[in-house]
């Protein structure tokens, strides 16, 4: 009997984890889109956890890179 629903392979999990980060940056970017010129304590916390949550999607992401085979070394000028 096949399974209805295999599982993702690592692939699927990258481009999944892409989509993630994708949509926090574009959150991002709405947030900054409608930011008014003096931002009030309200916003700077919202700013805090957007960029909390584009860093650990970016994180994610990373690791199912590394996770199908695309890992990289640094991309730093040496």
């Amino acid at each position: 009997m096949t399974d209805l629903y295999p599982a993702a392979d690592d692939r699927e999990l990258l481009r999944q984890a892409a989509a993630a980060h994708t949509a926090a940056v574009r959150e991002s970017e709405a947030f900054l889109r409608r930011l008014p010129e003096v931002p009030d304590p309200a916003d700077l916390a919202e700013y805090a956890n957007l960029l909390t949550r584009e860093e650990q999607t970016r994180a994610d992401r990373q690791a199912a890179a590394d996770a199908a085979g695309l890992a990289i070394g640094s991309l730093e000028a040496e």
